[in-house]
């Protein structure tokens, strides 16, 4: 069983740009309603500690394995709840360069696994934090609060 989370945002920066935010993982607490942390670094291989604070649902922390970080381009990693094939989420976010300077960003995940149908009902609050990630991030980038 599978299921999937897809929200976008156009961003009035270089794909750059959104990457140095989207990276700064030391930053998150500052502007983030999300993520509210994460520690570690965007390369592939490595693994990440990212603190959730859905909207209207508990908060958790996971440790996921970074499987993309092509800068400016696509950020991906892989969590998984237990034992992998129980519950994985593929959580990724994709920066694409628009004709006018801008980027659009795909921000999603896909999970999987046996307990996704009992889950599925928490996925709502899980959607509502990427659309507040995506305008926290849009904020954040387009009013130049980076790097420090």
């Amino acid at each position: 069983m599978s299921t999937a989370i897809s929200t976008t945002i156009d961003i009035a920066a270089s794909p750059q740009a959104v990457w140095e935010v989207l990276t700064d993982f030391a930053a998150y607490p500052e502007w983030n309603p999300f993520m509210r942390r994460i520690e570690g670094t965007a390369e592939v291989g490595t693994k990440l500690v990212v603190h959730l604070s859905p909207p209207g649902g508990r908060g958790m922390t996971f440790k996921p394995t970074v499987l993309a970080a092509d800068p400016g381009r696509e950020l991906r990693w892989l969590g998984k709840l237990g034992v992998g094939g129980l519950f994985d989420g593929e959580h990724s976010f994709v920066l694409t360069a628009n004709a006018d300077g801008t980027t659009h960003l795909i921000h999603g995940e896909r999970f999987s696994g046996v307990l996704v149908t009992l889950l599925k009902g928490t996925l709502k609050n899980t959607h509502a934090g990427f659309d507040a990630f995506n305008h926290a991030l849009k904020q954040r980038v387009e009013t130049g609060h980076f790097p420090r």
